[in-house]
């Protein structure tokens, strides 16, 4: 390997590491935003609150990861392949995390009209 390919090469990675710090920074400074907006609801449903935080963390999460698994990718075949997958999964989580936002919603639309009775 001469210096050139050696100098290219740690670049490369150097600017790997960047990225991913940003990422992880950026997925930080979002999710500290967001505890602050979710504190500050006036939702008085905790446990809707509580849903909606887990699961923006987990949907930013997932696209941190896609982000990083992308930097990584080799060629056009790998990055159509993480994309698929991850869209796939998010589907999957969409679904679930929508049955279970509208159990918490029917749950408490039930406690609201029983309480006002």
């Amino acid at each position: 390997m001469t210096d050139k390919e050696r100098f290219e090469s740690l670049t490369g990675i150097e600017q790997e590491v960047q990225i991913e710090e940003r990422t992880r920074h950026a997925m930080e400074t979002y999710v500290k935003w967001l505890q602050n907006a979710v504190s500050g609801s006036p939702w008085t449903n905790v446990d809707l609150n509580k849903k909606l935080f887990e699961y923006a963390t987990e949907n930013v999460t997932a696209a941190v990861g896609l982000v990083e698994r992308l930097s990584h990718a080799k060629n056009l075949e790998n990055v159509v392949k993480i994309q698929t997958e991850f869209m796939s999964q998010q589907l999957d989580s969409f679904n679930e995390q929508t049955k279970t936002l509208m159990e918490i919603c029917t749950k408490a639309t039930k406690e609201a009209t029983k309480g006002s009775m």
